[in-house]
């Protein structure tokens, strides 16, 4: 499904587990990196407002849908598309890699997160090899000459698959950079991922996000932090449900 930002348009390439599978042990097999991307309303409202972010988005390979509303939408749409949050990917990504012979890098969130991160990766993934992690300092810019050596380092490393852990859209920006400087390396964004992993942060109980109330989970959790964000995205619903509505029917009159 295509989702309109701004004065452009993003597609959820990729709908299912086992496509992305697929994808991603053929790129890590023959040595193609790629930028992966996860979806939700949240970068929806970020696109439309931010240029730079938009282009950045257009330049990732695959796109999945990360949120229940991204779901619903493609559905509407006569397009569906399986849920994968980001969070969701790190093991998987990890078991594609180890399976692919490749080793894997770190960057984002804090040296401990990023330690205790590795050592849960490795008990999860038997035989898996983290070639190195890097946590940027605060301010850390995603398009600067500090992310041009982070990105050596990762390349340098041997590491095929990169776990992006900065946040929108900061990690996009970075995985973008990232496919010029180290086209060979694959750059997965997936936000808190690392920090889930670690046990740094807390995420939502399995049986709230089967209701798909991760959402509010995370709002009583941070009301400050989130209220904001949350009443964008909601804001932006009635818009795209109209485009969903219109692919749906697209042809038929």
């Amino acid at each position: 499904m295509k989702f309109r930002t701004g004065n452009g348009e993003i597609a959820v390439n990729i709908a299912t587990r086992n496509a992305l599978e697929a994808e991603v042990t053929d790129r890590l097999s023959s040595g193609r990196g790629f930028a992966l991307a996860t979806l939700n309303l949240d970068h929806l409202v970020k696109l439309a407002a931010d240029p730079e972010f938009r282009a950045a988005y257009q330049r990732q390979d695959l796109v999945v849908a990360d949120g229940n509303p991204i779901v619903w939408l493609a559905r509407l749409a006569r397009q569906p598309v399986t849920l994968m949050p980001g969070s969701d990917l790190v093991v998987p990504l990890a078991h594609w890699a180890a399976g692919a012979g490749q080793t894997v890098a770190l960057v984002g969130s804090t040296d401990e997160s990023l330690r205790r991160a590795a050592e849960a990766l490795r008990q999860a993934v038997p035989g898996l090899v983290v070639a190195c992690s890097i946590a940027p300092p605060f301010g850390f810019d995603p398009e600067g000459p500090q992310a041009d050596a982070i990105l050596r380092d990762v390349a340098q490393s041997g590491a095929r698959l990169c776990f992006i852990a900065l946040g929108a859209p900061k990690q996009e920006l970075f995985a973008a950079r990232g496919r010029v400087t180290a086209p060979q390396v694959g750059f997965a964004s997936i936000g808190a991922g690392l920090d889930f992993l670690s046990g740094s942060q807390v995420r939502a109980p399995l049986w709230v996000r089967k209701l798909a109330l991760e959402w509010l989970w995370r709002l009583l959790s941070q009301p400050r932090r989130m209220i904001t964000r949350y009443a964008l995205c909601f804001s932006i619903l009635p818009g795209h449900t109209i485009r969903a509505l219109r692919q749906r029917f697209a042809g038929q009159f």
